[in-house]
């Protein structure tokens, strides 16, 4: 079984940053993607950010320029450093992790209010 931890959610001013991070342990098999959700109250989930196995990265439109994953493959773990954060970042954040199943961590709250 796998299990998701995520850290470094809070609340920031607008125009702050903060890192996410999220640690994969269990039996983990080959990895094909780790990446980030989020969502707001009354919305549906979104893909945020992802990082592939190969490197490659994806991001949502409204976030690019100012949020960037990374992955440290030794300890199977993702990072999402956001900067500029808007009051419209404010969501729950998801890490998840695509392997032979989708696993998902339990989310933390990001909140951007001055």
């Amino acid at each position: 079984q796998v299990q998701l931890v995520e850290s470094g959610g809070g609340l920031v001013q607008p125009g702050g940053s903060l890192r996410l991070s999220c640690a994969a342990s269990g039996r983990i098999s080959s990895i094909y993607a780790m990446g980030w959700y989020r969502q707001a109250p009354g919305e549906q989930r979104e893909l945020v950010a992802a990082i592939l196995s190969s490197g490659s990265t994806n991001y949502a439109d409204s976030v690019k320029g100012r949020f960037t994953i990374s992955r440290d493959n030794n300890k199977n773990t993702t990072y999402l450093q956001m900067n500029s954060l808007k009051p419209e970042d404010t969501a729950v954040y998801y890490c998840f992790l695509s392997h032979s199943y989708l696993s998902w961590g339990p989310g933390t709250q990001v909140t951007v209010s001055s």
